[in-house]
């Protein structure tokens, strides 16, 4: 059994349908800092205040919560570690690691091509 926005385990999804639960995965993703982040995450785990820097403009606020959502759809793993000051560390799931393949062609050809994706257009008269 098939449908365009399921319940079912074999159901087919259809990220153009408007109920799609690939819909909010979709937006997660093609989020800046949430590519950004998960760039940052695929040379290993990382501390808040390093991805911060690696990150740069992003405010601690929206960080935190691009991370609790990313960390809420099993992209990356939270790992406290029992010390003082606590010791948080975020790494990559293998969904994340899965996720980071695509986002990392995207991120490439967003560097090869920015310079003429953003040439302003030549003028009609």
């Amino acid at each position: 059994m098939t449908s365009t926005c399921p319940s079912g385990q074999h159901a087919h999804h259809d990220v153009y349908a408007a109920q799609c639960p690939c819909r909010a995965l979709l937006d997660l993703l093609a989020n800046k800092w949430s590519a950004l982040a998960i760039g940052a995450l695929e040379k290993g785990p990382q501390r808040f205040g390093e991805l911060q820097r690696k990150l740069q403009g992003v405010s601690p606020k929206v960080l935190t919560q691009t991370l609790r959502r990313l960390e809420d759809s099993g992209i990356l793993d939270r790992t406290v570690f029992p010390a003082v000051p606590l010791h948080v560390e975020y790494s990559l799931t293998p969904l994340g690691h899965s996720a980071a393949v695509p986002l990392n062609a995207l991120r490439a050809w967003v560097e090869d091509n920015v310079d003429q994706a953003l040439r302003p257009e030549p003028a009609t008269s």
